[in-house]
């Protein structure tokens, strides 16, 4: 079972939410087998962690591009969080 919902999706993107109720110990590092994009619509506090860097707070200004394979995680914020992922 995943710590998320995909809400829609498309060819080559997920709009992903991840609920407040989520337990913190369930946003575990992991791996992705294509490189992703990832772009905040809504959230507040919730941050990003790529491997040897410190966290990045996710905001609607900025995208994060995450390269396959690369180790990465989520870490918890204020309300829920709701992004759109893009797969490459």
């Amino acid at each position: 079972m995943h710590p998320y919902k995909d809400i829609s999706s498309g060819d080559n993107w997920v709009i992903r939410e991840f609920t407040q109720a989520v337990d913190p110990i369930e946003l575990l590092w992991h791996r992705d087998d294509e490189d992703r994009a990832l772009e905040l619509i809504e959230g507040n506090g919730w941050k990003i962690q790529l491997d040897n860097s410190l966290p990045i707070e996710l905001n609607q200004t900025n995208r994060i591009n995450i390269k396959k394979h690369d180790w990465h995680r989520l870490i918890k914020g204020d309300g829920n969080l709701v992004v759109k992922i893009y797969k490459s």
